[in-house]
């Protein structure tokens, strides 16, 4: 039973709970049969036997629940398939060499910017490259020989070749229409159109509610540049963890993330003016170019790097305090962007101890209800326009996920009194206070 199903689809909030993703995959966590084929491929790679230890190395990055990974082993050839976003990633090794591609688009028209960019990004790579096969389609290719293929030199260089892949196909494709025709790829599963609807809705939704709360507040944006960084920022790993974004919007909403901590000469009100720009060129695009990008995909590598406990409690302390001078001076929507950042910017970097990603979504859960009940995940567990909470939903909720950990965590205990019901502002300062007084030491042996 996975984590939403105790949440919500057998708690009192909601009888049937739709089965829609939020946030980023990661591929931290793994199971303890994962890890065991990570140790035997490293083994039997030091003994060179290259094929043995192929064969062992993908069942390590094998994920049961997404089925990423597939592979067969005939005749001395082992042929493989990995699964990343909207791309497939294909290979054959043997005991002499390993090769992997993955398809991106056909090539219509190889103007001069087209090769351009090429030539760039052939750069940046550091273990594949992009070639042209024999049918004219652009690919990333990686190679190696079987004697340097360690499962280290294998991981590094599959996930550029695979992130990169899943990230380009759209963004060369919606940059040079006229050069590229996609290629179709049968494994990318199309989401509800009425899901489609309430994620774009939702988008433009929240995206204007900023931008107006902004323009409107009472707070200069020149003394006071952190406060509009705040609800620029938290916008922003909102919108990426509940829509779940592929294609562009991923990458403007990364693009904007990239832009504010980017060491350069500009200043927090130029770099404010930046990610404004952005959300509003998101605002701007069409309604099918959003749809587009709304769909479900399987990965084998993520992109956040793992953290622990430790470090989520020490960032909620360094940023928590940031919100009491907004509190007590009534600038609430400000406080609050204060404890959404935090949240969102663990979630959006971070591959974090599963307490700490399930009280996090939680959050989310929480603070926005009526998305969640738009999808069909029930009754709200905060209704903002009469300022109440269901107090027992959200103890229960919060329960659900002690027990769930209790094996691994057995000091997991979130204490549920001290939350703060008096209004959204306080409960979500009260909600990262419990957190931060986690014990997540792990159970020994």
């Amino acid at each position: 039973m996975g984590l939403f199903d105790r949440l919500f689809q057998k708690s009192s909030t909601t009888e049937n709970e739709p089965d829609i993703r939020f946030g980023r995959y990661s591929d931290s966590y793994k199971e303890e049969d994962n890890y065991e084929a990570w140790h035997s491929a490293v083994d039997a790679f030091t003994q060179e036997a290259f094929l043995e230890s192929f064969e062992r190395f993908f069942k390590y990055l094998r994920d049961e629940e997404e089925d990423n990974v597939r592979w067969t082993r005939e005749n001395g050839q082992l042929q493989f398939e990995l699964l990343q976003g909207s791309k497939r990633i294909f290979g054959t090794a043997d005991e002499r060499q390993l090769t992997a591609e993955a398809k991106i688009a056909y090539i219509a028209d190889f103007d001069v910017p087209f090769s351009r960019r090429l030539l760039e990004k052939n750069f940046d790579l550091k273990y594949s490259r992009f070639a042209l096969d024999s049918d004219q389609n652009l690919c990333i290719v990686f190679d190696t020989s079987a004697l340097d293929g360690s499962p280290y030199k294998l991981y590094r260089a599959l996930k550029e070749l695979a992130v990169n892949a899943d990230k380009q196909d759209d963004l060369l494709l919606d940059e040079f229409k006229q050069s590229l025709t996609p290629i179709e790829d049968k494994h990318i599963e199309e989401l509800p159109e009425a899901e489609k609807e309430i994620k774009y809705a939702f988008i433009l939704r929240k995206i204007k509610q900023v931008l107006d709360a902004i323009k409107q507040s009472r707070l200069s944006a020149t003394t006071y540049p952190g406060a509009i960084s705040y609800q620029l920022l938290s916008l922003t790993y909102s919108l990426d963890y509940l829509i779940k974004p592929e294609g562009y919007m991923m990458e403007a909403l990364e693009r904007i993330h990239r832009r504010y901590f980017e060491k350069n000469k500009l200043n927090n009100v130029e770099k404010n003016e930046q990610m404004k720009a952005e959300l509003i060129k998101l605002l701007e695009r069409p309604k099918a170019a959003f749809f587009k990008e709304f769909y479900v995909t399987k990965a084998t590598f993520g992109i956040t790097s793992p953290e622990n406990h430790v470090r989520v409690a020490d960032f909620i302390q360094m940023e928590l305090h940031n919100m009491d001078w907004y509190q007590d001076n009534r600038h609430l929507l400000v406080a609050k962007a204060i404890t959404d950042y935090i949240v969102g910017y663990c979630m959006f970097n971070y591959a974090l101890p599963k307490p700490d990603r399930d009280l996090f979504r939680l959050y989310y859960r929480i603070t926005e209800g009526e998305f969640f009940e738009a999808l069909g995940f029930g009754t709200p567990l905060y209704d903002a326009k009469s300022n109440k909470f269901d107090k027992k939903g959200i103890r229960r909720a919060i329960e659900d996920i002690r027990w769930i950990h209790q094996k691994q965590y057995p000091h997991f205990r979130p204490i549920v009194q001290q939350l703060n019901y008096q209004d959204v502002t306080s409960f979500v300062k009260s909600y990262l206070e419990m957190m931060r007084e986690l014990d997540l030491s792990k159970q020994l042996g």
